[in-house]
C-alpha cells in the first residue's frame, strides 16, 4: 500500500510509525504490529493507530525510520505487513525452559540491534532469562552473538589484560590506579569503563575529569601500543551495543537476570580483544553480591564461560560492606585517586585493593608475586609515571594533580550528636546522598566520609562533609543525609539488666 510519508518529530525508543485506523484496516494490522516501509531502502517498525493525529493515506514516520528506510517527507512509499520475527518462537521456547541454540540465540540478539523486536518482546526475554536462565553454553553463545554486533578490536595474538568489576560499592576508584600499575610492568591493558547507571559515579565519570574518555576504537588500539594502558569509556565505541539496548529495557523492570549479566561484561571483553581477565566481585549485604556463596557461584560461572570464550578469568572476592576510600562523587573520586598514585598518606583500603587486583593481573601474567609486585611499582612511582603517560596520550595535562581536583564551592559538614562508635554505615544512603548533591553529572558535588566503621566518634566530630555546585543542590543532600542517616553511631552499651 502506498502511503505519503509525513514527519513524525518524535524518535521513541523502538522504531515507531503512526498510521490512520482505516489504513490499518486495509493492511490487516493492529496497534503493536509490524510493517515493512520501503523507500529507496527498508526498515520494520511497530504501528501505532489513531484517527486524529494522522491523515488517511499518510503514514507519520520518525527521522530515524525516514532514514532507514530511505523515506523522505512528501514522497510515497510502500507500506506492507511484516510477519513476526521467527526470535519471537525463541523467546517462547525460553518461557517454557528449553535450551537454545547458538543460530536462534544470534538470531535474536540481530533482530534487537536492528529494532525487530518490539519493548514487550524484549521485555519478555529478559523476564524468560529471569526466571528460565541459561546454561553456561548458551550464554557464551549469548556473549558471541553480543560481541559480533558491533566492532571488535584486534592486538594480532598478543596478550591483553583486562579488569572489571561487577559494581555495586561506592568509591570504588582503583582502575585507574590498577591500569598504571599493570601498563607499568610492560603489561596491555586497555581498560574501558562505564558510566554510572544508578550509582553515584562510574570510573568514565571521574576519569574524564582530567582527560578524555570518549576515544574510538582506533584510538584505543593506539594508545595502547603506544604507552600500554588506556582508561576509556564502553559508550564512545561500538563494542557489543547490543548489551546497551538491553539494559534500557531491563532498568524500568528492576532486574538484571544473571545470563543476561554474565553475557554482557564478556560480550564486552570478546569484543576488546581480552585474553586474560580478573574481575573484582564486591561481596556485602548492600551490594549486588550479598553473600560468599553467590560470590564463589559467579566466580565459577565467570571462569567456566571464559574458558568456552578463549578468556583465562581470576575472580577476586572483596569486601563491600562500606564505601571504598573516603571519596564519593567524580572530582572527589578522581583526587583520591591521584593522592594513591601520588603515594600520600591514608586511603589504605583504596591501596591495598589496587594492589590486590593488580597484582593478580600480574601473576597471570608471569610475575611470580604479582601483589608484591604491584605494591613495589606503585611505592616507586613508576605507576604515577604511568598514569601521567596515559592521561597526556588521552589529551590530558600530564601536569595533573590531586590539587587540580577542587570540588564544588558549596559544602557542609554533617557533625554527630552524640559520643559513641560508627555502627553503621549504608552504601545506599551515601549513594543517596551524593546523588542529591549532583552527582555524576555535577562533577563537583557528592560526599567524603569523616568517619567509617568501627571508628570511634566524639560528639561534635565530623561524620561526612557534603559539596555541591548548587546551593538548592546541597540543602537537597543535606536534607536526604539527615532523613537516610547514612552514619549511625552508637555507644558501647546496648542495656542494662540488674536485679529486679
Amino acid at each position: 500500500m502506498q502511503l505519503e510519508v509525513r514527519n513524525y518529530d518524535l524518535d521513541t525508543s523502538e522504531p515507531t510509525v503512526l498510521l490512520h485506523e482505516d489504513d490499518c484496516r486495509i493492511l490487516s494490522v493492529s496497534e503493536g504490529d509490524r510493517v515493512r516501509i520501503a523507500g529507496t531502502s527498508a526498515a520494520i517498525a511497530i504501528v501505532s493507530v489513531s484517527d486524529t493525529l494522522v491523515r488517511k493515506g499518510t503514514v507519520l514516520i520518525p527521522p530515524s525510520v525516514q532514514k532507514a528506510a530511505g523515506a523522505s517527507v512528501g514522497e510515497m512509499a510502500e507500506v506492507t505487513l511484516s510477519h513476526t520475527p521467527e526470535s519471537v518462537r525463541h523467546i517462547r521456547s525460553k518461557m517454557d525452559g528449553r535450551h537454545l541454540s547458538p543460530e536462534a540465540i544470534t538470531q535474536l540478539v540481530d533482530d534487537v540491534v536492528a529494532g525487530r523486536l518490539s519493548r514487550i518482546e524484549t521485555s519478555a526475554w529478559l523476564t524468560a532469562l529471569y526466571i528460565k536462565g541459561m546454561d553456561t553454553d548458551e550464554i557464551a553463545a549469548y556473549a558471541k552473538a553480543m560481541a559480533e554486533t558491533g566492532d571488535e578490536i584486534s592486538f594480532n595474538d598478543k596478550q591483553v589484560l583486562d579488569f572489571h568489576s561487577f559494581g555495586g560499592l561506592p568509591g570504588n576508584k582503583i582502575t585507574p590506579i590498577v591500569v598504571s600499575i599493570v601498563a607499568a610492568a610492560g603489561l596491555t591493558v586497555p581498560k574501558l569503563s562505564s558510566r554510572a547507571i544508578s550509582s553515584a559515579c562510574g570510573t568514565a565519570d571521574f576519569v574524564e575529569t582530567f582527560c578524555r574518555v570518549d576515544l574510538d576504537t582506533h584510538e584505543i588500539r593506539r594508545i595502547a601500543d603506544e604507552v600500554g594502558g588506556v582508561f576509556s569509556w564502553t559508550g564512545a565505541t561500538d563494542l557489543g551495543p547490543a548489551g546497551d539496548r538491553f539494559i534500557t529495557v531491563q532498568r524500568p523492570l528492576g532486574i538484571d537476570p544473571r545470563p543476561q549479566l554474565l553475557a554482557s561484561i564478556m560480550s564486552k571483553k570478546v569484543a576488546a580483544g581480552a585474553t586474560d581477565l580478573v574481575m573484582d566481585i564486591p561481596m556485602g549485604t548492600e551490594s549486588k553480591v550479598p553473600t560468599l556463596e553467590m560470590a564463589r557461584s559467579y566466580a565459577r560461572d565467570l571462569m567456566e564461560l571464559g574458558d568456552k570464550l578463549g578468556i583465562r578469568v581470576e575472580c577476586v572476592i572483596t569486601y563491600a560492606e562500606q564505601p571504598l576510600g573516603e571519596a564519593v562523587g567524580p572530582v572527589l573520586e578522581a583526587r583520591e585517586c591521584m593522592e594513591v598514585l601520588e603515594r600520600r598518606p591514608g586511603h589504605d583500603d583504596v591501596a591495598d585493593k589496587a594492589c590486590i587486583c593488580a597484582g593478580a593481573m600480574l601473576g597471570i601474567a608471569g610475575f611470580p608475586d604479582g601483589t608484591a609486585k604491584a605494591r613495589e611499582i606503585l611505592a616507586s612511582g613508576r605507576a604515577l609515571e604511568k598514569f601521567k603517560e596515559i592521561v597526556e596520550a588521552q589529551c590530558g595535562d600530564p601536569c595533573i594533580s590531586s590539587a587540580d581536583m577542587v570540588p564544588g564551592p558549596f559544602s557542609e559538614e554533617i557533625r554527630a550528636d552524640r559520643s559513641g562508635f560508627v555502627r553503621h554505615l549504608s552504601n545506599k544512603a551515601v549513594v543517596a546522598v551524593a546523588k542529591a548533591a549532583g552527582a555524576p553529572s555535577d562533577k563537583g558535588a557528592g560526599i567524603v566520609l569523616g568517619k567509617k566503621l568501627g571508628s570511634k566518634v566524639s560528639k561534635g566530630d565530623v561524620l561526612m562533609t557534603i559539596y555541591a555546585e548548587r546551593e538548592d543542590k546541597l540543602l537537597h543532600a543535606v536534607k536526604t543525609a539527615t532523613e537516610a542517616e547514612p552514619i549511625r553511631v552508637e555507644g558501647m552499651v546496648i542495656g542494662r539488666v540488674g536485679p529486679e
